[in-house]
């Protein structure tokens, strides 16, 4: 009676996944195999490192040159609402001179008609006609007046934003020159990092990859994959016990430091050896 082949049992990726429960995977992966996956991810934290301290040297050069870009685009804006608040004031300014202009012309034809009136009645109607275009001219010159006054303040304001505008200008063209300067000095170095990593990260599973990803993420200093030096976390540099420090020599199984959930790894000297 033939026998069933026996089928290989896949556990689903969590993209929520450490160490820690990556190592429980592990349990029956070749020695040789874990010995070089170790190796691997400690080249990739290795190159990670570097490319860290590449981006640390350009510093916030690239945020300030963002802030400097929203400053300008916000200055630029303000700039083109003041134009055309200062540009409907004058519109109003000018209607009101307008109707400055018909109020006297109304009041010199009402002077005239109330010349000629045969009664009493037609001549009071008349003077509250021109009462009521004197207090017509009155209201349109204090309009006009409190309306230069905003036009003034907001010229000044104008001016004030458009000397902002070119100094922020000159800001942006010199960090960005800054930035330009330090990129292109380490963009080789950068490319042959980059292209360095991805083919060692192609080696690896992506269960490992993501578990190195996210423990990563959450360390302060960006270590994931760390070294075991005088008996301590090259990460959070807790004490490991003599025996887990003779696992991660051996280099047979996945050892996590269980105060931080980094992998450990032998030191490069203990690699030689």
């Amino acid at each position: 009676m033939a026998t069933k082949k026996a089928t290989k049992v896949v556990t689903p990726i969590d993209q929520r996944e450490t160490f820690v429960s990556l190592s429980t995977h592990s349990g029956e992966t070749d020695a040789k195999e874990m010995e070089q996956k170790l190796q691997i991810l400690y080249q990739i934290q290795n190159i990670d490192t570097k490319i860290d301290k590449i981006y640390l040297l350009r510093g916030e050069l690239p945020l300030e040159v963002e802030d400097l870009e929203d400053e300008i685009e916000g200055l630029k804006t303000r700039i083109a609402n003041t134009l055309a608040e200062i540009k409907e004031i004058e519109k109003y300014n000018t209607e009101y001179k307008h109707q400055i202009e018909e109020s006297k012309k109304a009041i010199a034809k009402y002077e005239e008609q109330r010349n000629d009136v045969k009664n009493n009645r037609e001549f009071e109607s008349l003077s509250k006609e021109i009462e009521y275009q004197e207090l017509e001219i009155s209201v349109s010159e204090k309009n006009i007046k409190e309306g230069t006054a905003i036009i003034a303040e907001k010229k000044l304001s104008l001016e004030d934003s458009k000397t902002a505008l070119a100094g922020r200008q000159v800001d942006l063209a010199d960090k960005e020159e800054e930035l330009k300067s330090i990129t292109e000095e380490t963009a080789k170095e950068e490319e042959e990092l980059l292209k360095k990593r991805a083919s060692l990260v192609a080696t690896l599973d992506e269960r490992a990859i993501n578990a190195y990803e996210r423990v990563r993420r959450g360390a302060k200093n960006r270590l994931a994959v760390v070294t075991v030096e005088r008996g301590a976390c090259g990460g959070c540099f807790n004490n490991i016990p003599p025996q887990r420090e003779l696992d991660v020599i051996e280099s047979k199984k996945m050892i996590i430091c269980e105060h931080c959930g980094r992998i450990l790894v032998k030191s490069p000297d203990k690699q030689e050896e």
